[in-house]
């Protein structure tokens, strides 16, 4: 999987209406881990995020991010 093929839209949201901020849980999903892993990223600030009022929303671009990042320490090692 290339990681321009990561899904950041949520699945309720129209085709023609592109997020730009995601839940936790939006992002988890589309990293396909827990809820519980993507708060770990997000404290550890390996994934990107916000909070918006009392609210934590990841950028919908960060989870390509992190993989990327990912990717680009796995092939340097």
């Amino acid at each position: 999987m290339s990681i321009a093929a990561v899904d950041t839209a949520p699945p309720t949201e129209a085709a023609d209406q592109a997020a730009v901020l995601l839940t936790v849980e939006e992002a988890a999903r589309c990293l396909r881990i827990g809820r519980t892993t993507c708060y770990t990223l997000i404290r550890t600030g390996e994934l990107e995020s916000l909070t918006i009022g009392g609210l934590r929303r990841v950028p919908a671009d960060a989870p390509a991010a992190y993989l990327a990042r990912r990717r680009a320490e796995r092939h340097a090692a």
